[in-house]
Formats: structure tokens, sequence, C-alpha cells
């Protein structure tokens, strides 16, 4: 049989694309991409009612070909004349932009500087618990749920036991089988629980001079592809297909700038103690994999600011240290400054709440789950939260978007900056000094053996610089 007859005989197998996950199908993310692209300043403003048009065809080959041509429209579309932003990805680019210089503060003592990676790891691992059961709620279900527990303003974890019938009959999804910390008996695993571990395994095997490839490599071996969300996701099914960094970030990824790595950096900040550059470094290092211009600069500024609070206890002064590891020029810069500012200026913690949402939409996944106003939310827990472990992370988780992400984000620094012996016993108690990973090998962790782990990295291999 010729080749032409068996084309014409034999069906070609294609893809069950109604079947894919939304990760793993680019024709599914259509608006996102749009919106995405629009953000970062590409003129496709012409290019809407196509793409709507796209995105609403059910899922097929024809819809994933016609999405193939406007992902290669949107790569090819000039930036907007009036986009007053530069906001590059590569390290060197970024360098050009931001105001930091290579230095160390002198390293502190192993034994005084264990309290606060103690207060770190559990910091953020009590963060991340507390903002858990209720990721993905709106703010006005949290506060519902809040109320109907006794727990408004937020005080302590969520109890399943306070949920009463009454109180689960006002929603419309089931708020009661979920991780709440009276019903288990460790930490449960979590996305930004495990990046912290994996990133000390990436310390482990390949030192403080890792490579893409290093990170890859990792990725591939440590989890199941179905562990990995938006970013991470597509970035992982791209290394399988051969792209390396920074293609692996950008093809097809319309969750390039979204807070995957952001929730992966703190490690890069606890192992270079009062050097934010050497850990804003290497958290581009790593975020580059995955992200692009502000999915990046989350992750460096989260490092750097991990970094200076292992040696600093003024929260200015943090949240300065890692402004200066990010472009004065990108819209993540400008928010976070933007912020310091309402709070010179005497406003509350509501209205800088209130402000927030007034840009950003929960309502909208592109908008709950980017960096941005993620991290605008962490810092405005750092700045009302006043050091105050509980609440720092209450006003945080409280205050919605991707709350377990952003509790463990503050629960890190705040946990960092003031050590293990200034987090309440009540937050610590429910751990039972036990982490629950999605990891081959490691799917419980005594949580101490990853202080001890961290605080070997510090002092076992040379600084970065």
């Amino acid at each position: 049989m010729d080749f032409c007859t068996l084309l014409m005989t034999d069906k070609i197998p294609t893809p069950d694309y109604k079947s894919m996950h939304e990760w793993d199908s680019y024709q599914a993310q259509l608006t996102i991409e749009y919106e995405q692209s629009f953000d970062e300043g590409k003129d496709v403003e012409s290019l809407h009612d196509l793409f709507q048009a796209v995105a609403d065809l059910p899922a097929s080959q024809e819809k994933a070909a016609l999405a193939n041509i406007l992902y290669y429209m949107v790569l090819k579309a000039p930036m907007r004349k009036n986009y007053s932003y530069n906001e590059p990805s590569d390290y060197a680019g970024i360098q050009k932009l931001c105001s930091s210089q290579p230095h160390t503060s002198e390293l502190p003592s192993r034994e005084s500087l264990r309290p606060r990676i103690q207060g770190a790891w559990y910091g953020r691992i009590c963060g991340c618990w507390l903002g858990k059961p209720i990721e993905g709620f709106s703010r006005a279900d949290i506060e519902i749920l809040l109320r109907g527990t006794n727990n408004w303003p937020m005080k302590h974890y969520i109890q399943q036991k306070d949920i009463s019938p009454e109180l689960r009959n006002q929603f419309t999804f089931d708020v009661y089988n979920r991780c709440y910390a009276d019903i288990l008996e460790h930490a449960p695993a979590d996305d930004d629980t495990n990046y912290t571990v994996i990133a000390g395994e990436l310390i482990e095997r390949y030192g403080k001079d890792f490579s893409h490839k290093n990170l890859a490599d990792l990725w591939m071996s440590i989890q199941a592809k179905t562990a990995y969300c938006t970013a991470e996701r597509v970035a992982f099914r791209n290394i399988v297909n051969g792209y390396t960094a920074p293609d692996s970030a950008r093809h097809k990824n319309p969750y390039r700038e979204w807070l995957g790595a952001q929730i992966r950096a703190d490690y890069f900040g606890y192992i270079n103690p009062g050097n934010p550059h050497a850990a804003a470094e290497m958290a581009w290092r790593d975020a580059s994999l995955s992200h692009t211009k502000n999915g990046i600069y989350g992750a460096m500024f989260t490092a750097a600011m991990l970094a200076r609070a292992a040696v600093s206890t003024d929260i200015a002064d943090v949240i300065q240290s890692g402004l200066s590891e990010i472009p004065s020029t990108s819209r993540l810069y400008k928010s976070i400054s933007e912020m310091l500012n309402w709070k010179e200026r005497g406003e509350t913690f509501q209205d800088v709440i209130e402000r927030i949402y007034d840009q950003y939409d929960e309502q909208k996944i592109h908008q709950w789950t980017h960096a941005i106003p993620n991290a605008m939310i962490v810092t405005a827990g750092l700045l009302y939260g006043e050091g105050d472990y509980g609440r720092s992370v209450c006003l945080t988780v409280q205050s919605a978007f991707d709350t377990d992400c952003n509790g463990a984000t503050i629960g890190s620094i705040v946990g960092m900056m003031s050590g293990i012996n200034a987090i309440p016993d009540s937050w610590l108690q429910p751990l039972h000094g036990t982490l629950e990973t999605n990891l081959s090998g490691m799917e419980k962790i005594d949580i101490d053996a990853l202080v001890e782990r961290t605080l070997n990295h510090i002092y076992t291999f040379p600084a970065s610089t």
C-alpha cells in the first residue's frame, strides 16, 4: 500500500482534546493569553474579537490549529507605543534597571541564626496551613466563614469543629471536608511547601551554582507532572518536549507572570542571610525556567526580602531590600512603591486592601493568581502586621486572593525576622514537627531536619556573590 492510500484509509491519531486538563491545553487558555499579552504591553487589541471567537469554539484539533496561529501572532505582535514599562527577563537586562549592588553582610554564627531559620520554616508551613483550607474562596466567602466560626477578624486556624450545619448551608460548595488543623496530625502536603523542600534538594545535589538543566532534571525526577500547576505544569511539558530555559518559560505559557515562581523563592533567601543580591540571583535562575518578567521579579523580590530578614528586624528595610533587586521600570516595582506611599500617608490596612481590589478582580483567574496583586497583599501584611506573627499572617490570609501562597510567604518572612520563639505555640502545635509532601521518597519530613540541612547549606557551601 502506497503512502497516499494509507493516508486515505487509516485515521491519523489525534489527541483527545476534550479530556485534556486545561493546564495541558493551550487552546483552553486563550482568554488568559490575551489578557497576559495585553498586560505586558503587546499591541493585541485588534485581535480581541478573534481570540474570543476561537476561545468560544469547542475543544478540537481545528481549535488547536487556530490557537497555534494566534500564539505566533501574539509572539510577533509589537509593543504598544504608549506602554511605559521596561521589563526584561534576562538577568543582565534586569541588573541594568535595578539599584542593587553585590554585597554580603557579616555572616551570623550558626547558633544565632538557627532560631531565625526555624522561624522561617515553621512560619512558612503554619502560614500555608492557615490559608490552605480556604484557597479559592472569595473575600466575601472567607468573611462569612470566619464570622460563622467566631474568628473574624482572623486570629487563629479555622477549626472544623466550629463549622455548624447551618454555616455549611450558607455555601454552594463544600466548606467542611477540608484540611483543617484540628483534624490532621501534621502539616498537609502543598505546592508552597513542596517547592521549598525541592529547592533544598536542589542545593543538596548541585550546590549554589546549580544550572537550569540541574533544576529541570530535578523536576522530572522528584514528583509527578500532576503535582505541578499552571506555569510549572507548562514548563514541565515544554522540558519533556526538548525546550530549555528561557524557552521552557515562554512557549505557549499563558501563566508566565503568575505567582508560581514567587512561592518557590524562599529557600534562596534562607541560604543567603544578609546577601539579598545573591538570593535574588538564585531566585532568578530558578524562576526563569518557568516564568517571565513580573513572574520572575516576584521571586527575586521575595528571596531578597528573606535574605535581609535574616539579619534585620526593620520591615521597611526588608521591603526596600526586595525592591532594590527588581527593575524600577516594572509594574511590580511601581505597585509596591505605591503601597509604601499609601502607608506613609496614613491609610489604613483596609484602605490598602480596597485599593488592591480596585485594581485587580479576584473573580478573574488571571488576576487572582498573578504575581503582582499577591505580592501586594503580602507587602500589606508586612506593613500593617508590624512584625507580629499571628497578626501578619491573619491579615494577609483574610484578604483573600491566593491564601495559602500568601500565608506561606508572609509567614516565612516574619518568622525569619522574629525567630521561632516569637511564634506562639498555638500555631506550632498542630504540626507535631512533621511536614507531608508529594515528593518521591520524602512523603513525611521532620521539620527540624529541614532546618539543620538549611544551616548546613549556609555554612558548608561557598557563599554566592
